[in-house]
Formats: C-alpha cells, structure tokens, sequence
C-alpha cells in the first residue's frame, strides 16, 4: 500500500497532547499517563483510528492505547481524536518490534486488526502473530494474555491460528465469517470497505495464563 505524505503531519503529531512523545519514559508506568489503575488495551497498527477511538467511547473505565508507525497514518487519528478528546485514550508513534522498550507487564488485550499479512513464505516472521513478535507480547501482557485479531486474509489467519497454538493459546472464539456472528464487533475503516465489496472478515480471541 502506498501512503500519501500528509503536509506537516509530524507538526501536526508533536503538537497533539494525546500522542505520547517519549513513551519509553512511562515504561513499566502507564498508569500514571492515565491516573488510574483500570486495564490497558493495545491496538498494533491502528491506521486512521477509528476502531480504537469507538472502543474508548464505549468503554470509558479501560484505557486505550493505539500504535502506529506512519505519520502520515496516525495524523488522521490524531484529526479524529482531537474532535472529541477522549481522556481514557492515547496514541503512540512507534514500530511494533520495539513494544517491549516501552511496556513491562502492563497489558491486558492487544488488538491485531488487519495487519499486513505479509503473505510470501519468506517474510512470515514480519507478521505480527509470528513467534517473533509472541515473544515481545509476553513481556508486555499483566496478567492472562489476551489477543484479538481480525483480517481478510486467510493465510494470515491460518498462520495466527497455528503459531498462537503452538505459543499456549487457548482459542475463545474464532470465526471465518465475522458478520454472521452475534460477536460484538466495531468496524475499522478498512473492514467496512472490503466487507461492503463482499469479502469475509476471519476473527479470533486468543487467551493464554
């Protein structure tokens, strides 16, 4: 996918209260970001933020935080957001390999929402459900783990739903056709285009002790 350079979006992300600049700083101590002890959810790669910006409406007693790596990405966020600030909500720009430099058994769910899929035998380590990036989770995660993926690709999803096995999930709920299930789903931008164009949404729920 080619991403469209937003002007003075790094400009636009320095000045937003809602991005945390130095997230290393917090590590081990994100409840002080929110002043409060309520659980901490993660969505990885969270694109224009729509998915995580409706959770934190819905949810006001658990903090959300969303991470994103493209400026050009997370400055539409950061536009959304700032409509109608949410205080239960924060955004990070990072790369998802470096989580473990900032989070220390702090999570409760992560949220894995139709993440590049990577699909070529060679790049299946990129993939945010290889073992490599289980691993990082670990660290992350207070508690039972928790991960919640969606995606329309199906050889990502046969992949999650193998490496999260072998890692010591249990699967709570998996399905190869989101929308003709009575699961509670908020849309991201990208679902409701491609399910608008008739293609089927997999989604799993994952949890490990």
């Amino acid at each position: 996918m080619r991403l469209r350079k937003v002007k003075n979006a790094k400009e636009i992300i320095d000045n937003c209260p809602y991005i945390i600049s130095n997230p290393d700083k917090y590590k081990g101590k994100f409840s002080h970001i929110f002043n409060n002890n309520n659980e901490i959810h993660l969505e990885i790669g969270m694109g224009k933020g729509q998915f995580i910006y409706e959770m934190a409406l819905k949810y006001p007693n658990i903090n959300f935080i969303g991470v994103e790596k493209y400026e050009s990405v997370l400055v539409r966020a950061v536009e959304k957001i700032m409509t109608r600030p949410l205080e239960n909500l924060r955004l990070i720009n990072i790369d998802a390999k470096n989580l473990n430099n900032v989070f220390d058994h702090e999570l409760s769910c992560i949220y894995l929402n139709f993440s590049d899929p990577w699909p070529k035998k060679r790049h299946e380590l990129r993939r945010l459900t290889s073992k490599n990036f289980l691993e990082i989770y670990e660290k992350l995660f207070k508690g039972q783990k928790r991960i919640i993926q969606k995606t329309d690709n199906i050889i990502l999803f046969a992949s999650s739903l193998k490496n999260l096995n072998n890692f010591g999930y249990y699967f709570e709920k998996v399905s190869l056709d989101l929308a003709n299930t009575d699961i509670f789903n908020i849309e991201t931008e990208y679902e409701q285009k491609f399910k608008n164009l008739g293609f089927k949404i997999n989604y799993l729920e994952a949890t490990k002790k």
